[in-house]
């Protein structure tokens, strides 16, 4: 009963390690998923003395993808009854030309303030307005909640391992005997000590299943999908072949260095 406890101690920890890390892996999905959404509702708005065509404003910023006139017909026909027909013709060719402009990426704030910065060094760009107040609260609370989540994590994972230490002392006392008698005969210290490594793994493999089990859930309520769909984002939350690999993979590596770092330190002590 007592070995079951401190087998369900070390599972516990691993998975909260997992789930910890897998939860950073979704936030930054998150977040990856919701700049892309930003980057094509975002646009910076240019007026400029003449016309411009796509290449031109590409060929100023590599981070320009595309651009789009902005139409002016709409105002004209609202003075068509307030102006002559020649009035209009002279206004249309002295009005400034309006676009849009749509970037590759969603920018940083230094990255928009050194694109208005070129952008304005065109002789015919008037203006550019780049909305960067608004633009640096949203990106600046998005990087405030992705670096809360991923100091979050590290702190349980920290604390986790200290934990994943204890249970392993614990297992090498109950063991101690065994490995005393095969010392004895002569047997090194990975063979003396393949029953931590064997159970080390085994309890890693058990706890990655349960963090692929518990997202499996997750995904299948869909109460996650319907709180990111309320934002306009859908992403995998948990992908079961390169989620699940890694998760293996950072609970073997957890368990089998902890092992390791508890069997060197009692041969040192021996």
């Amino acid at each position: 009963m007592k070995s079951l406890k401190n087998h369900i101690s070390l599972i516990v920890a691993l998975f909260t390690v997992l789930f910890s890390v897998q939860i950073y892996v979704a936030v930054d999905r998150t977040i990856d998923a919701y700049e892309n959404r930003l980057k094509n509702d975002y646009s910076i708005i240019v007026v400029a003395n003449k016309a411009l065509t796509p290449v031109e404003f590409k060929a100023m910023d590599s981070i320009i993808d595309r651009s789009e006139p902005i139409a002016t017909d709409q105002v004209l026909q609202r003075l068509q009854g307030e102006m002559s027909k020649k009035n209009l013709e002279l206004l249309k060719l002295t009005l400034p030309k309006f676009y849009r402009i749509y970037l590759s990426r969603f920018p940083t704030p230094d990255e928009i303030s050194k694109l208005q910065k070129r952008l304005q060094k065109d002789s015919s760009i008037e203006r550019v307005e780049g909305y960067a107040q608004t633009h640096d609260t949203v990106y600046k609370l998005m990087l405030l909640f992705k670096d809360v989540v991923q100091i979050f994590s590290i702190a349980i994972a920290a604390v986790t391992s200290m934990l994943i230490l204890k249970e392993m002392r614990l297992w090498q006392f109950q063991h101690a005997d065994r490995m005393s008698i095969m010392a004895l005969f002569g047997a090194p210290v990975w063979l003396r000590s393949a029953v931590l490594f064997r159970l080390a793994i085994v309890d890693a493999i058990i706890a990655t299943i349960i963090v692929c089990l518990a997202f499996l859930m997750i995904e299948q309520y869909g109460w996650m999908d319907l709180l990111l769909r309320t934002v306009g984002i859908t992403i995998d939350l948990f992908n079961f072949v390169q989620d699940g690999v890694r998760s293996l993979i950072i609970a073997l590596s957890v368990s089998i260095v902890l092992t390791f770092t508890i069997v060197i330190g009692n041969d040192e002590e021996e």
